[in-house]
């Protein structure tokens, strides 16, 4: 193949390479594979702001290739090019590389090549009738936007999909252009290394805040694991005490809650990925109370005052440390 310009790439072609002579593949997983694969286009485009419409053709030999065909506006040509090289690399680059790291590099290829270049050198641009740093500066503020847990799951549920089909050999994504014989960018992944693409647990990282403020509505006055209810950023939570020394303190009546009663704490906002690639709250944990409020005085906890200290310390180390360094 010869290789073609951005401007000219407006498809990409998945092939899937077998272990034999054969040109057919288990429908669900072929169907389960361009589902995902297609979720992830939609997710780059829509956030980039590219109104695209996808075509399909009909297959072609050689293990198994299948083409999806990319439609934009004249005014979206090369922001279209930018959404198909980052589809690409993200079919073809593993979970340890991040879709910012993704994105930069896509936007280094596309705006820096020669071609673009040239047009940027250019009074008028008939080909974009737009101003190409205007669309660079737009793609690098958009691009910001695209859910990164999102194209990672599906991703995840491409090669986990594809890994099962036992006469995969290896997956290619191209970019290529209409009578697909130029390529823009082209990305080989073995089934080797399928299992660096998928997602080895749903848990993602999860949110701490370190000074939750939380309205009691229910504590636990007993021993046992039940959960706490109470109000946090205007919604109902339960949540789990992991805070003995509090908990004690409750159960021994040295703390009392009346109508109202809150506490401020270090607070762990556990979360999920569904196979949607939606993140969903999978638990709220306490691991510490700063302190608690009294007719609204607040009333700091023995191990609030222990972690404020300890952070005292902390920053003063810091401050004498940049000291030193002047």
């Amino acid at each position: 193949m010869n290789n073609i310009s951005i401007l000219k790439g407006n498809t990409i072609e998945l092939h899937y390479w077998f272990n034999d002579d054969s040109h057919t593949m288990n429908a669900v997983i072929f169907n389960k594979c361009e589902c995902e694969f297609l979720g992830i286009a939609k997710e780059v485009a829509q956030k980039l702001k590219v109104d695209i419409e996808i075509e399909t053709e009909p297959l072609g030999e050689g293990g198994l290739r299948s083409w999806f065909k990319f439609k934009a506006k004249d005014k979206d040509a090369l922001k279209l090019g930018i959404v198909l090289y980052i589809i690409t690399n993200l079919l073809g680059t593993p979970l340890t590389t991040t879709i910012d790291e993704l994105v930069r590099m896509a936007i280094q290829s596309v705006f820096e090549s020669e071609e673009i270049k040239q047009l940027k050198e250019q009074k008028e641009i008939a080909e974009l009738k737009l101003d190409i740093a205007k669309i660079e500066d737009e793609t690098k503020r958009l691009s910001k936007s695209i859910d990164e847990n999102k194209v990672k799951k599906k991703r995840s549920n491409y090669y986990e999909s594809i890994n099962s089909c036992n006469k995969v050999t290896k997956v290619s994504v191209t970019i290529t252009d209409n009578s697909k014989t130029g390529v823009y960018l082209k990305k080989d992944v073995i089934k080797s290394e399928f299992s660096n693409y998928i997602m080895t647990s749903d848990d993602i990282e999860p949110d701490y805040d370190e000074s939750a403020v939380i309205e009691i509505i229910s504590p636990v006055l007993k021993k046992g694991k039940y959960k706490w209810t109470g109000i946090y950023n205007g919604e109902v939570i339960q949540f789990t005490m992991k805070s003995n020394e509090f908990k004690t303190l409750v159960q021994t009546g040295q703390v009392l809650f009346k109508n109202g009663s809150s506490i401020n704490c270090n607070l762990i906002t556990n979360k999920k990925i569904n196979a949607e690639g939606d993140v969903k709250i999978a638990g709220y944990e306490v691991i510490l109370v700063n302190h608690y409020f009294e007719n609204e005085r607040p009333v700091e906890t023995p191990e609030g005052r222990r972690n404020r200290q300890i952070k005292e310390a902390e920053k003063m180390q810091m401050t004498l440390f940049d000291y030193d360094e002047n």
